[in-house]
């Protein structure tokens, strides 16, 4: 089963997630749990969250980038659901060997993350990645949508379409 953690905080304004999430809903075997949906107070049901993870085969965090980050909902999520004892530490071995695929899209393009000492996008995944190595993940090449404020809409659908095939090429690969 795919589980897509989906973190917008505005949905209704979104462009490039909003047609992701429309060309994956329809897929066999898979949820897709939208926490600003489920959770506007923030009051996150941390039973309920590992339940769904329980179930994953492979897990997605799907999100707008924010300021070279994650929504804080999602970093929310993180803290709470990934706990100790659950998915790492003493006896957390919940996750292992689940997968996990990093969904982002950014309004702006590449050059936007050519700034700092460590210039580049992929940096950018750094404490993603090493969140989910450290509770036992195996972390999949991210999916990432750039230009979304400028894209039109064939392309934003094309891009949502990639995004698609890449679940089923994964779901083909791991339950074909």
């Amino acid at each position: 089963m795919i589980l897509i953690i989906y973190a917008h905080p505005y949905p209704h304004h979104s462009h490039a997630n909003k047609r992701m999430i429309e060309q994956v809903r329809e897929l066999d075997d898979v949820e897709i749990r939208s926490l600003y949906h489920l959770y506007p107070d923030f009051n996150i049901d941390v039973a309920a969250e590992q339940d769904a993870l329980s179930r994953a085969d492979l897990i997605v965090w799907q999100h707008p980038m924010q300021w070279y980050s994650i929504p804080p909902l999602l970093k929310l999520w993180i803290d709470k659901v990934l706990s100790h004892g659950w998915a790492y530490g003493h006896g957390g071995k919940a996750l292992h060997g689940k997968s996990l695929m990093w969904a982002v899209t950014t309004g702006g393009g590449e050059s936007h993350f050519d700034i700092g000492s460590h210039p580049g996008f992929d940096v950018l995944a750094q404490p993603l990645q090493a969140t989910a190595l450290y509770c036992g993940l195996k972390w999949l090449p991210p999916f990432a949508m750039h230009c979304t404020f400028v894209c039109d809409d064939e392309t934003l659908q094309a891009q949502a379409r990639h995004f698609r095939q890449r679940l089923i090429d994964w779901q083909e690969a791991n339950h074909g």
